[in-house]
């Protein structure tokens, strides 16, 4: 069920019902995209909420279903870029605190996708998330462009590199494994 222009202008006018109907009908996206860019549950519960939070404060600046959808990724992407920048400065991430996805992997080998998400864990921010948009949110370059207000070329050269990166260090591994 798609959001309608009429409860997103009654969650405007303060109606606290279509406010949680909009937050029920997105609150799985959120958590989605904080989750697989995170990799870490409780920070991307937290980030979700304060992402809703920032929604209900800016509400009257929403224009339509499609822009809430358009903002809330946007939104969630910047706040999930800032979080690991924040977490960065203050230690590294170490493979082991990767935790697992909790939904299945759509890919055939499980230690395949296991491998993948921990080489696209070692990406830096902008280019992870990018990597995340695209092949989690499934959006095309020129979406993710507006989201993250980055030219469509770049986004495209990230995607690249990234996936060049990605695969070099896969074969790496494969050959170290052989």
């Amino acid at each position: 069920m798609n959001l309608s222009q009429e409860t997103l202008a009654r969650a405007t006018e303060g109606d606290q019902a279509a406010f949680t109907e909009i937050v029920r009908q997105h609150q799985a996206m959120v958590f989605s995209l904080a989750y697989h860019f995170l990799h870490d549950r409780s920070p991307a519960e937290e980030l979700a909420q304060e992402v809703f939070l920032h929604l209900y404060q800016n509400l009257a600046k929403i224009e339509c279903p499609s822009h809430l959808l358009s903002w809330l990724r946007k939104v969630t992407s910047h706040r999930c870029i800032d979080w690991l920048r924040q977490r960065n400065s203050r230690a590294d991430l170490s493979l082991e605190e990767v935790g697992e996805l909790p939904a299945p992997v759509k890919m055939g080998d499980p230690l395949l996708a296991q491998k993948l998400r921990r080489l696209v864990a070692t990406l830096p921010e902008k280019p992870r998330m990018i990597i995340t948009l695209r092949f989690q949110e499934d959006l095309q370059p020129a979406e993710i462009a507006q989201i993250l207000e980055m030219p469509v070329n770049t986004v495209k050269s990230h995607l690249h590199r990234s996936l060049t990166i990605l695969q070099e260090k896969l074969t790496a591994m494969e050959k170290l494994q052989v």
